[in-house]
Parts: C-alpha cells; sequence; structure tokens
C-alpha cells in the first residue's frame, strides 16, 4: 500500500485528490495539508510514502517545501501536482527534490503510475510538461567533456524513465555497471539523486 500526502491550497482540490486517489486499490491517502509549512509537519507526522505536493501555496511553497522535505526526510518522495506547464517551473522542482512532475489535467491511472515510478527511483515527467520543454532543449549545450560518452547515455535513458535493470538491458550491461556509471554521472554533475540529474539532461539536451 503507497501512503500519499496530499498538499494543496485548494481545499475542492484535496478532496477531490482524496476521493480519487481512495479509489484505487493500492493507494492510501494518509492526509490532506493547506500549505507547504503544513505538509512538512504532517510529512513528519505521518510519515508517507510519497508527497503529492502543489507548487503555488501560501507561507511556504511547494518548492521550498520539496527542498526541506529532500533534506529532513530524504525517504519521502515528492510528485510534483500543479497547472502550471513550464520549463522554469519544472526545473525548479526538480532541482529542489521533485521525483515526479504531473499536470493536473493528470487522471487517477497517470498519478498512480507516477506514484509506483517514483518509489521504483525512476522519475516521472508528464508528456504535457516535455512538450513545453522542446525550445529549451533545443537551445540547450551539449554536455561537458567531464562526462564520458557512455555516461551521457546512461543519464539520457534515466531522464527517460527507465530503470536500473532496463537501461543495462538495453545498453547490454550489467545493472552494478549502470550503478557505477550513476554515481559517477551525480559526482561530476554535483546532484543528489536522479530527479535532479534528469533536470540536468533536460537542460542539457540529452532527453
Amino acid at each position: 500500500m503507497i501512503r500519499v500526502l496530499i498538499a494543496d491550497d485548494q481545499q475542492v482540490v484535496r478532496e477531490g485528490l482524496a476521493l480519487v486517489l481512495g479509489l484505487l486499490p493500492d493507494v492510501e491517502v494518509v492526509g490532506a495539508a493547506g500549505d507547504g509549512n503544513e505538509a512538512i509537519e504532517m510529512a513528519g507526522r505521518l510519515e508517507p510514502d510519497v508527497v503529492l505536493m502543489d507548487l503555488r501555496m501560501p507561507r511556504c511553497d511547494g518548492i521550498e517545501a520539496t527542498r526541506r522535505l529532500r533534506d529532513l526526510m530524504p525517504a519521502v518522495r515528492v510528485v510534483v501536482l500543479t497547472t502550471y506547464t513550464d520549463d522554469k517551473s519544472l526545473l525548479e522542482a526538480l532541482r529542489a527534490g521533485a521525483r515526479g512532475y504531473l499536470t493536473k489535467d493528470a487522471g487517477g491511472e497517470e498519478i498512480s503510475q507516477a506514484l509506483r515510478q517514483v518509489l521504483d527511483d525512476r522519475a516521472m515527467i508528464d508528456p504535457r510538461v516535455q512538450h513545453h520543454l522542446v525550445d529549451a532543449l533545443n537551445a540547450a549545450p551539449a554536455a561537458p567533456d567531464g562526462l564520458t560518452t557512455r555516461e551521457a547515455e546512461v543519464l539520457s535513458l534515466m531522464a527517460r524513465g527507465l530503470s536500473n535493470a532496463a537501461i543495462a538491458e538495453q545498453l547490454v550491461i550489467t545493472p552494478h555497471t549502470v550503478k557505477t556509471h550513476i554515481t559517477h554521472v551525480f559526482a561530476k554533475l554535483g546532484v543528489r539523486d536522479r530527479a535532479q540529474a534528469v533536470a540536468y539532461a533536460y537542460q542539457q539536451g540529452l532527453t
């Protein structure tokens, strides 16, 4: 069972999400917060697996709340659920530590898939948001010389949402080798996790 905390400043959205998620057999809504500060407090008390986080909230917005959750409770995954589809919002959320990014057009099945993917340590980026990144990707510079060709390939496949096992199968290498490449990528890029690496990949046009 996936334990989910909802964070959104609109009561009707919180109630609607709780209703939709309550229909999913593998999801339990453990609480609903009205702003980022409340989300952080409730996450510490309720220990959810995933926080569904809105971006624009009073007192503490979703970006800052995600950043603080990453530092205080790194095991808790954050999936942003927002009306904002611009690349700036997406990249800020991923840099803050979000593992997924969905628009509020997403249905119950899409949200369920995102929850499962981020718990499997895979990024989940809404295709509707990817479309808005085209201009940014086309204008992005090439990857720096610090990344080897193989590391860039691994990073690109990570950005497409592939697991370590799937990357290993596609590149015909072992999962252990994939993990080693990912460790090197994180170190060279100065990032903490897959979501931040994915944000870098989008910026550099490696998807």
